[in-house]
């Protein structure tokens, strides 16, 4: 039937010779055999070779895909970490600073007290020797005055009232008694 269309369309068609078509035919079938036979199972191992390197392939590269993502995750661990150790160590700092503040404010507020204690030492110093002067001269005076009494006459106590009056004003209006008590203003 197939050579009857064909035969039919001779025209559309080149055919070799029936003998031709039979031996090409078994050349064929011989050809396709042997590459059956022996190229067939060497392009399969092949295939099946590559097929497995590629499987390894994937395999590996899904291995190292899990390894990646754990070591970044263990990369946002450490970095969390990381980054509250520099938290702790920023609130230590600070805790230090104020803690050294306060030290220095303490100190501070020591060596204040330490230079007041001095100056209120000092000066009651200074006060006691300013009292010892008076003294002296409150001595000097009274024995000035008890002099100037007694070169008066003793005779006469009105007129001595009168001149001790006299010379304590006098010594009041001059600055020397400090109004009367021993104490300036």
């Amino acid at each position: 039937m197939l050579l009857t269309l064909l035969a039919a369309d001779e025209t559309r068609f080149v055919l070799p010779h029936g003998d031709e078509l039979i031996w090409g035919s078994i050349a064929f079938l011989i050809l396709f055999g042997f590459l059956t036979w022996k190229a067939v199972p060497a392009i399969n191992k092949m295939l099946a070779e590559r097929a497995a390197k590629i499987r390894d392939g994937l395999e590996k590269s899904e291995q190292a895909k899990v390894e990646a993502d754990k070591l970044l995750e263990q990369y946002r661990r450490q970095l969390d970490e990381a980054r509250g150790d520099a938290q702790k160590i920023i609130e230590e700092s600070k805790r230090t600073a104020e803690s050294l503040r306060q030290e220095l404010v303490a100190k501070a507020e020591k060596e204040a007290q330490d230079i007041v204690t001095r100056a209120r030492t000092d000066v009651a110093g200074e006060a006691e020797r300013a009292k010892q002067a008076l003294r002296a001269e409150l001595v000097n005076l009274s024995l000035d005055l008890a002099t100037r009494v007694i070169e008066r006459e003793l005779a006469q106590p009105e007129s001595q009232r009168q001149f001790v009056e006299r010379t304590i004003a006098e010594l009041a209006s001059t600055g020397n008694g400090g109004g009367g008590n021993g104490q300036r203003s």
